[in-house]
């Protein structure tokens, strides 16, 4: 930030600049008396230096109320001198070690070892020494506070409250807020930031192209939680549409909508990009385990209290069985490390455990552990599934954690199948690519060792560690089948995992028979479904045990979105109202019967991943030509489409995407509606969802 008019500012200009900034920051009630005696400098120096930086747009002046006459004035950083202040402690700091350096070099004649090559952010620094934050003391934030309320506002999505917190904080050290443009490239491109600090993930702050448009570069907005909290503020440096396409290919290997993180690029995240650094006010409130989440400086902190040199970081977005435990217990050793169990609870993939039951899981195993070796620390993180990449990113956020060594797992956080029914990624991409830059990580990789139980010696072994693996009985249950073990009420044995966590899961996973679930009809006006979707609540109810609800398109549309249109968004807006609906009831235990048109496939599957969170979800395709539809035509809606009186009409002047995969497809023409009924009965018996 310049102080001099016309020319590049002198370091001297630039400490004086940065010690004002941080002076009023530590003490934004002193008298100018105090500041001034404080920066070591006269009044007359300070008051120029404060008339700079209010034209600068850093420091805020306002009229100060009280007693003392003497002192009319009062000062207080703005959101944009929050952030210079963060820039010039960096530029600061980077500079004294050098001087730090040159010194231990000429009394000692060896290196200090702290300055580094390009960036202090690459400072290898010892894992119980504090890191960088971006929040400003909590006065400064109070100002601020009332400073962002006139802001614009931009109100977060969870993906960006946990990338926000995690900024925030120092987890995603180096980052000082939002990628910018050149950054968003250069990590695209080269997983590095364009300094040249590796960094394998874009961080961006997506948003409508509505919002952007009313955005100016250089100005500041308010970043607000979904319930109006300001958390932070930043200050737009880039503005840009970004080729997603490019970004799904280098950063997830491929462009296809079956990898979650994709889908949710393509169909979810905003048209526009915008980068800038960030402010921090406070963090997000967490009402759930607030005991169990930590910072990287309270995590550094509690290992420098107990001693811990060494710190391997398990990595984990699922219950933990025995095969972990004796996994982590042999990593540990490996390493002779302490041991830290630091699981996802911000977001991971759809269809995973809930967050909840997974940490009530964890809980019920921490005491598996000795206590003086093992803690347990929750990471608010909003998962990629990015694998190979991914693993270097979550390996640069332990090592802002305080941790040394990192568990690396086979297929490191891979989302399954794409498209073509084939892996994302190799299982041991992930595992390659860390190994490639474990020393600028600065944190030590330990191999995932894929365990299975060996029942004539009744312990868990390392599978490529078994000499005798054709005399020996090896025993071993799958994600998949412990699900359907789940599911289905089947008997989960002790060797696999412990009665605590089985005892948890079945709480939040009860046999299928037992769980709410939705059925959702899908085809064209006229098809039958609401017809079909009729009959089979009649047929729900009478086999009771469960509450049935049905949410028919046209009863939806006058009840629920009356205000709503037939424009692409409007019909998208119907039916994900249709789909929390129906979730609400699924989680409840209840039945929902969902028969909307639903013509686009994104939105179908956006339905679909918000109910199987809680339940089955059943996708009916009521497969009538758009003939016979046509041909029935009792509302005579098809004539007037034709006629080109309703516009967008689905089949005739608005696409519609038929089901690729549907659990069910029913033809209805020359078939009675009772026998397709029963069709859906039969598919929901076979599903374990109603009993035989």
């Amino acid at each position: 930030m310049l102080l001099s008019p016309d020319a590049k500012p002198s370091l001297e200009e630039e400490d004086q600049l940065f010690r004002l900034l941080r002076q009023l920051d530590v003490a934004p009630e002193a008298s100018q008396r105090a500041t001034a005696s404080a920066l070591g400098i006269s009044l007359g120096r300070l008051n120029a230096l404060l008339r700079r930086a209010v034209e600068a747009g850093l420091v805020k002046i306002s009229e100060r109320d009280g007693p003392d006459k003497r002192q009319r004035f009062a000062y207080a950083i703005t959101t944009r001198g929050a952030a210079e202040k963060n820039r010039l402690t960096d530029q600061f700091l980077t500079r004294k070690l050098t001087e730090y350096d040159a010194l231990h070099a000429e009394l000692t004649g060896t290196s200090s070892g702290l300055v580094p090559l390009k960036h202090r952010t690459t400072i290898v620094q010892s894992n119980l020494a504090p890191i960088p934050e971006l929040y400003v003391s909590y006065e400064s934030a109070q100002k601020l506070k009332v400073e962002a309320a006139d802001l614009t506002s931009w109100d977060m999505t969870p993906r960006q409250i946990c990338d926000l917190e995690l900024l925030m904080n120092g987890g995603f050290n180096p980052l000082k807020g939002f990628l910018s443009e050149a950054d968003y490239d250069s990590v695209i491109e080269n997983m590095r930031l364009a300094d040249g600090s590796l960094w394998p993930m874009p961080v961006t702050l997506d948003v409508s192209e509505d919002f952007a448009d009313k955005i100016e570069l250089g100005q500041d907005i308010a970043l607000r939680d979904q319930e109006g909290v300001i958390l932070g503020t930043m200050t737009v440096t880039d503005r840009w549409t970004p080729n997603k396409a490019r970004e799904a290919e280098k950063v997830f290997g491929a462009d296809d909508d079956a990898h979650p993180a994709v889908n949710y690029l393509h169909n979810t995240a905003g048209a526009v990009y915008l980068g800038g650094p960030v402010t921090g006010i406070q963090q997000p409130v967490h009402y759930d385990f607030r005991a169990r989440r930590d910072t990287p400086n309270e995590l550094r902190a509690y290992f420098r209290k107990l001693g811990w040199r060494k710190v391997v970081a398990f990595q984990t977005r699922n219950p933990l069985h025995r095969a972990h435990q004796e996994l982590t217990f042999r990593a540990a050793k490996e390493a002779q490390a302490n041991l830290l169990i630091h699981p996802v609870v911000g977001m991971t993939k759809p269809g995973d455990v809930d967050h909840f039951t997974r940490v009530r899981c964890y809980e019920a195993v921490l005491d598996k552990y000795p206590a003086s070796t093992t803690t347990m620390s929750l990471l608010n993180l909003a998962m990629r599934m990015a694998g190979p990449r991914e693993a270097v990113w979550h390996g640069l956020i332990r090592k802002n954690h305080g941790c040394t060594h990192f568990i690396v797992g086979r297929d490191h956080a891979g989302p399954g199948k794409n498209s073509a029914g084939e892996d994302f990624y190799g299982p041991y991409d992930a595992q390659d690519l860390f190994r490639e830059h474990q020393a600028e990580i600065g944190i030590e990789m330990v191999d995932f060792k894929h365990m299975v139980y060996v029942q004539e010696r009744a312990q868990y072994e390392p599978m490529d560690e078994i000499a005798d693996k054709d005399n020996v009985t090896i025993l071993n249950i799958s994600g998949t089948e412990l699900r359907r073990r789940l599911a289905e009420g089947l008997e989960i044995p002790e060797w696999f995992s412990f009665p605590e966590v089985v005892t948890e899961l079945r709480k939040t996973r009860p046999p299928r028979s037992q769980q709410g679930f939705t059925v959702f009809f899908t085809g064209f006006s006229g098809s039958g479904k609401s017809t079909i979707a009729n009959a089979l609540m009649v047929k729900l109810m009478e086999m009771g045990g469960r509450p049935v609800t049905l949410l028919d398109g046209d009863i939806v549309r006058k009840n629920l979105s009356s205000e709503l249109g037939f424009s692409k968004e409007h019909r998208d807006l119907n039916i994900r109202r249709i789909g929390y609906v129906a979730s609400e009831i699924t989680k409840n235990g209840g039945i929902a019967i969902c028969a909307p048109i639903a013509p686009y496939a994104t939105t179908r599957r956006a339905v679909r991943e918000d109910i199987e969170a809680f339940g089955a979800f059943v996708e009916v395709h009521v497969a009538t030509s758009i003939e016979e539809c046509e041909r029935r035509d009792r509302k005579g809606l098809y004539k007037l489409a034709r006629e080109g009186k309703i516009e967008e009409f689905t089949g005739i002047s608005d696409p519609y995407d038929v089901p690729e995969t549907p659990e069910l497809s029913v033809e209805t023409e020359n078939v009675e509606v009772d026998n397709c009924a029963h069709q859906v009965i039969l598919k929901l018996e076979q599903m374990g969802l109603i009993a035989g």
